[in-house]
C-alpha cells in the first residue's frame, strides 16, 4: 500500500506483518475509510498461513486517538438504512474490529506510540501484547462525549488484563493513563525508552514468538483466551491437555521422543 493509504501492511520477513494506521495527521482517527482497510487486512492476514505474529502500530505521534469526530455516522457505514439503524451498523463494524484482533491465530503485539484513546484504547487492549513508547497515553474517554463508558469491547478486555477494579476507574473516570502509570497497572508489558525504537522492540518479540513451534504458538493464544473465561480449574486443564498433547507432534524432536519414550 502506498503512504497515501489510510493503512500500511508491510512484511519484514514472511512470517511477520506489521500493521501501521496511517492517518498522522488526525492521529490515525478511526475514519469510515480507515476502518474497512483494517477490516480487510485482518481478513487477508488471517488468511495468510505463511503470517505468524503480527505487530499493530501507528503512524506520527499517535497510535489512534479514536473515532474520527469530523464524520462520526458516515453514510457509507449505514448501507443506505436511516438512523439508528444506520448507526447500529456502524458501531458493530468497528467493535467488530477488535472480535477480528481477538480470532485472529497470530499473536498481536500492539506497539503504542503515542495516544491511545477510545477506539485506539479498544484495539490496543484486543491486542496480546502490549509495549509503549514513553509518549503512550491511554484514555478510554467515551462518557466524555456524552455515551455510555463501556464500547468497542473495553468492559470485557480491560477488567479481564488489570482486573475489575481499576478498569472500572478508567472506564467510569475516563481519565488518561501515561506509559508509567500503564505498566504498573499491567496494561503494558515493557517501555521501549526511544519510540524511534519501538517497532524494532515489537519486531524483536516477534522474532522470537517466530522461533516456537507453529501450531504451539497459535494454541496458546487460543488457550488463553478461551481460559480467560473458563469455569474452573478442571475446565481450564481439559482444553490445556488436549492442546499438549496436539502440539506434540509439532514441537521439538526432543520433546517428541520424550512424550514417545513414555509409551
Amino acid at each position: 500500500m502506498s503512504l497515501a493509504e489510510p493503512l500500511d501492511l508491510t512484511y519484514p520477513r514472511p512470517d511477520i506483518a506489521v500493521v501501521t494506521l496511517n492517518r498522522p495527521e488526525k492521529l490515525n482517527a478511526l475514519s469510515y475509510e480507515l476502518v474497512e482497510a483494517l477490516h480487510a487486512t485482518l481478513d487477508d492476514i488471517a488468511a495468510n498461513n505463511e503470517c505468524r505474529v503480527v505487530v499493530l502500530t501507528g503512524a506520527g505521534r499517535g497510535f489512534c486517538s479514536g473515532l474520527d469526530l469530523s464524520n462520526p455516522n458516515p453514510p457509507e457505514a449505514g448501507g443506505g438504512t436511516e438512523f439508528p439503524r444506520s448507526g447500529m451498523r456502524w458501531q458493530e463494524r468497528i467493535a467488530n474490529l477488535t472480535v477480528k484482533l481477538h480470532r485472529l491465530r497470530q499473536p498481536v503485539i500492539a506497539a503504542v506510540n503515542g495516544a491511545a484513546y477510545g477506539g485506539g484504547f479498544a484495539l490496543a487492549a484486543a491486542s496480546d501484547i502490549r509495549i509503549v513508547g514513553p509518549a503512550a497515553k491511554f484514555c478510554t474517554q467515551f462518557i466524555k462525549l456524552g455515551i455510555g463508558g463501556c464500547d468497542i469491547g473495553v468492559s470485557y478486555t480491560l477488567p479481564r488484563i488489570i482486573g475489575a477494579g481499576p478498569a472500572f476507574d478508567l472506564i467510569l473516570t475516563a481519565r488518561a493513563v501515561d506509559a508509567t502509570e500503564a505498566l504498573r497497572l499491567g496494561l503494558v508489558t515493557r517501555i521501549v525508552d526511544d519510540t524511534g525504537d519501538l517497532v524494532d522492540a515489537a519486531l524483536e518479540i516477534a522474532e522470537t514468538l517466530c522461533s516456537y513451534g507453529k501450531f504451539g504458538l497459535e494454541s496458546t493464544k487460543q488457550v488463553l483466551w478461551a481460559n480467560l473465561d473458563a469455569g474452573c480449574l478442571e475446565t481450564a486443564l481439559h482444553v490445556e491437555n488436549r492442546s499438549q498433547i496436539l502440539s506434540v507432534g509439532t514441537g521439538s524432536l526432543s520433546g517428541t521422543a520424550q512424550f514417545t519414550k513414555r509409551e
